[in-house]
């Protein structure tokens, strides 16, 4: 009975039977939140949960609505229920974890395995500058950048910009070790960054030739033993030392360097004896450069250190060790590979795109830039060994000839036949020269072409042009696409006056080598002979956009202009002239006579005046000066000029009479007739001396006035037999100009055509004296016909600017002589 329960009034057996939970409520679920948000996520997607412990009837288990809480929730019935919970704890989920999922979640929590719930991450903290490690390492940095920009500085030639940069790192990088120091820091000294600063600023200082300061700098690095590896430095000392010409010191430092660098480093152990080896040469000393680079060759063998022995060789006489020597040059392996392989064997068309974007490479490049260099030092080597290593150069031209011939450099044995000729023409053997070419008569296409260029330049020089033709013609026939052949063969048919030929042959030449300057400048001198004068200053323009230092091209732009009727433009080319050349007589002279035709007379004044300065020969300039001070009424400044011009032409009368009339005009009677006198006594026929002399005895009441005068008529009257006869032994003949005897007014003017168009000439005023109250009246001078030789090519012997001769200004050159060989 004990446990018999009675029921109490109280109690309603079949209460919350009809208690409604909201979570069943489906028809509020599309106004839930909760409900929406969990089928539109995975929220409402998770796997049934099952009791981890068996549940009991009613109301001990909370209920998981849709809000995601738990709500405890009476049941009537008395079935276990899954996925029950007990004491809050969930069952582990391990099967979904790595999908995110995670039993650890409290209950009423959401979702969120990307943390998005928590919202954005706090910001950085800021970092404290203030602190000491930080301010090291903001310093450090500094210093850093500062070695950098010193670095590019130097690299791009800015070399004072660099030492500042250098030093300015220097004083931080002190200011850094004295702050590491004062923070307790001291072992934690960065050395690789000290060394860097000390090593840049040495380096600076040696840039900028400061060699005290920076080999103070090398020996800090030096003298600290916790630098690894500082020894080598020594090198650098040595160096310097070596600028200095300190040769004693060089050695001792470059020898302590070797010692302290291992046989691991080969390379650098060669080189540093090659700088010693260098060094004896200059100390003369070639017994030891000998050593050093005979060690060289045994060891590692380089192209410069086998010429260098040959040089010592060559220094001390010894032949046969000459001889040993170039046969180990010329066996030196370059390590370059086939030019073979740079052409395309096969319509592969992928393997020839690469064949061709290497082709020229910066690789090749470098090996095409080895290759000719070692091919200069055999040459040069071979030039130098031949006239010692046998009896006759000639000799040992031919020995160099046969070991080339077996070597790697066979193409260069005929570049050393053709040096060979050269040899003989600055020995002026010329025939040895033309004998020595003519064996290239049957070699290939390309030495035969070289060969014939020169042999046509050779005949050109000695005036046969047959010879220059025939050989220019073979020229072209072994390679067309040679223009030095073709520039030949234009010159040959230039000096026949067939100048349209010559300007084909010039076109052609240009169409095989565009920047071939002679061939540009020879067609411009066969336009102008055409008197295409705009073609001829379209070429000229060209030639001076490519050579535009080149007085010679803008001589020519000067007289085509004037040619053209363009004196101002002819002006500012010949100005530009004279800035190139400033003392050239020719091109200052034609400046005078250009101002002097617009009328300009102080302009003309100043540079004819310094054309006499420069070339005090120049006949046309002395006259023009003598004439401009008779004019602006200056006769005894004319006096000078015109005995320079008697010292120059003693048989011409006009230049003693001008003198006179000079005495005359300035009052001097006494030194006039003097001079008149003079001349009477050297040229006793001169009518107008004797008439001058018969006029100043009147004039001045002295007795020898009759004698004169009767001298006079007699020479008057063997002047008229004289013409007499001249002009009946012409009769038959046809007409002619009359000759003067030498020393007479008309032999002074015969000298100077009277049909000249450029002016009228100082004699002819001369004749007129007789007739007028004055003797002398100046006349506008000759034009200049001044000008500067065309020089075709670099070969021709030309005047240079300045020369004291008056030369053509259509003169042409010939192609280069050697112009296909290997530079000296």
């Amino acid at each position: 009975m004990e446990h018999v329960h009675l029921a109490v009034e109280e109690d309603d057996l079949y209460s919350g039977y009809n208690d409604y939970n909201p979570t069943f409520d489906s028809e509020e679920l599309e106004n839930d939140a909760g409900f929406q948000q969990a089928v539109r996520t995975s929220h409402g997607r998770r796997p049934p949960m099952t009791a981890k412990f068996p549940g009991t009837a009613i109301g001990s288990r909370p209920l998981a609505s849709s809000f995601g809480s738990r709500i405890p929730m009476a049941s009537s019935m008395g079935r276990p229920m899954t996925g029950a919970m007990l004491d809050g704890a969930a069952r582990p989920m391990t099967a979904v974890r790595a999908a995110g999922y995670t039993s650890s979640l409290a209950r009423g929590s959401t979702f969120d395995p990307l943390g998005q719930s928590r919202g954005p991450a706090p910001p950085l903290e800021a970092k404290n500058e203030d602190t000491p490690e930080e301010k090291i390492k903001i310093l450090e940095k500094k210093v850093n950048d500062l070695i950098e920009e010193s670095c590019m500085a130097q690299s791009m030639g800015a070399l004072q910009l660099a030492l500042e940069k250098a030093k300015e790192a220097g004083r931080k990088e002190r200011a850094l070790v004295r702050q590491r120091e004062q923070s307790g820091n001291a072992d934690h000294i960065n050395l690789d960054l000290t060394y860097s600063v000390l090593l840049n600023l040495a380096n600076q200082y040696a840039n900028n030739e400061m060699y005290p300061e920076a080999l103070n700098s090398y020996q800090v690095i030096v003298k600290n033993k916790m630098f690894s590896n500082a020894g080598r430095l020594k090198v650098n000392m040595a160096n310097i030392y070596f600028k200095q010409k300190n040769y004693p010191k060089a050695i001792k430092f470059y020898r302590m360097a070797l010692d302290q660098i291992s046989n691991v480093h080969k390379e650098m152990r060669i080189k540093i004896m090659q700088n010693i080896g260098v060094v004896f040469v200059r100390m003369g000393q070639y017994s030891d450069a000998i050593t050093s680079f005979e060690h060289i060759m045994s060891e590692s063998p380089n192209i410069k250190t086998g010429f260098n022995l040959i040089l010592c060789y060559y220094a001390i006489g010894d032949r046969e060790r000459m001889k040993k020597a170039f046969q180990k040059l010329i066996s030196v392996p370059l390590g370059i590979d086939d030019e073979d392989k740079y052409i395309p064997s096969n319509d592969d068309a992928s393997s020839n795109m690469v064949i061709e974007a290497i082709k020229n490479d910066k690789l090749h490049q470098m090996e095409r830039e080895l290759k000719t260099l070692a091919e200069k030092y055999i040459m040069t080597a071979a030039k130098l060994i031949a006239p010692a290593i046998e009896t006759s150069f000639a000799t040992g031209f031919d020995w160099c000839v046969d070991m080339v011939k077996t070597s790697q450099y066979v193409e260069l044995a005929n570049d050393l036949e053709i040096n060979k000729a050269i040899t003989y023409l600055r020995q002026k053997d010329f025939n040895q020269a033309v004998e020595t070419l003519k064996t290239f008569e049957k070699k290939d296409s390309r030495v035969k072409s070289a060969a014939a260029t020169n042999l046509s330049f050779l005949y050109f020089l000695e005036k046969d042009y047959d010879q220059a033709d025939r050989y220019a013609d073979l020229a072209m026939n072994a390679d067309r696409y040679n223009p030095a052949a073709l520039i030949n063969k234009g010159n040959t048919v230039f000096v026949k006056q067939d100048y349209e030929k010559a300007a084909e042959f010039y076109k052609e030449a240009l169409r095989n080598d565009s920047s071939c300057t002679e061939a540009l400048y020879n067609l411009g001198l066969a336009y102008k002979r055409l008197n295409r004068l705009e073609e001829a200053l379209d070429c000229f323009l060209k030639l001076h956009a490519i050579l535009r230092n080149s007085a010679q091209v803008m001589y020519q732009l000067a007289n085509l202009c004037e040619l053209l009727e363009d004196p101002q433009q002819a002006i500012e080319w010949l100005m530009q002239v004279i800035s190139v050349t400033p003392t050239d007589p020719h091109a200052l002279a034609k400046l005078g006579e250009l101002h002097d035709g617009e009328g300009d007379k102080s302009q003309a004044f100043q540079y004819y005046y310094e054309s006499f300065r420069y070339f005090p020969s120049n006949i046309d300039v002395i006259e023009w000066l003598g004439a401009y001070y008779i004019e602006t009424q200056f006769c005894e400044k004319a006096i000078q000029y015109f005995e320079r011009a008697t010292l120059i032409q003693p048989t011409q009368v006009k230049w003693r009479l001008m003198v006179a009339s000079c005495y005359r005009r300035s009052g001097n009677y006494q030194k006039a007739l003097e001079t008149y006198k003079d001349i009477h006594c050297k040229f006793p026929e001169n009518v107008e001396c004797l008439r001058f002399l018969v006029r100043l005895c009147t004039d001045m009441g002295l007795k020898e006035v009759q004698e004169y005068a009767t001298k006079l008529k007699k020479v008057e009257k063997m002047k008229e037999i004289r013409e007499q006869r001249v002009k009946s032994g012409r009769e038959g003949s046809g007409r002619g100009r009359r000759e003067g005897r030498e020393g007479s007014a008309g032999s002074a003017d015969s000298s100077h055509s009277s049909s000249s168009t450029k002016g009228e000439r100082l004699s002819a005023r001369m004749r007129s004296l007789p007739a007028s109250n004055e003797p002398y009246e100046a006349s506008s001078p000759k034009e200049l016909d001044v000008s500067y030789v065309d020089p075709l090519g670099p070969q021709m012997e030309r005047p240079k600017t300045g020369a004291k001769k008056r030369v053509d200004d259509d003169d042409f050159a010939d192609e280069e002589l050697g112009d296909d060989l290997l530079p000296e």
